[in-house]
C-alpha cells in the first residue's frame, strides 16, 4: 500500500506542470489595462490609509484613557 501511494504522488508531482495554464495564451491584454488596474489599486490604497491612521489613533487613544485610569486606581 505505501508504494502505490508513493508511486501515485511522484506520477501526479510530475504530471501538474502539464496541466498549468500557459500565460503567452490566456493574457492578452495590452498596456491601457495594466494602467487602470494600477490606477485602480492606487485609488484603493489611498483609501485604505486613513482609514489605518485612523485606527492607529484610536487605539492609541484607548490605551492612553486605559492608562490613566489604571493610575486614578492607583492613586485611590
Amino acid at each position: 500500500m505505501k508504494y502505490a501511494l508513493m508511486t501515485l504522488t511522484a506520477t501526479l508531482l510530475a504530471a501538474s506542470p502539464v496541466l498549468a495554464a500557459d500565460t503567452t495564451k490566456t493574457y492578452t491584454s495590452g498596456i491601457l489595462v495594466l494602467l487602470f488596474v494600477g490606477f485602480c489599486a492606487v485609488l484603493v490604497v489611498m483609501q485604505l490609509l486613513p482609514a489605518v491612521m485612523n485606527l492607529v489613533g484610536l487605539t492609541k487613544q484607548a490605551m492612553k484613557d486605559s492608562r490613566s485610569e489604571k493610575l486614578a486606581q492607583v492613586k485611590e
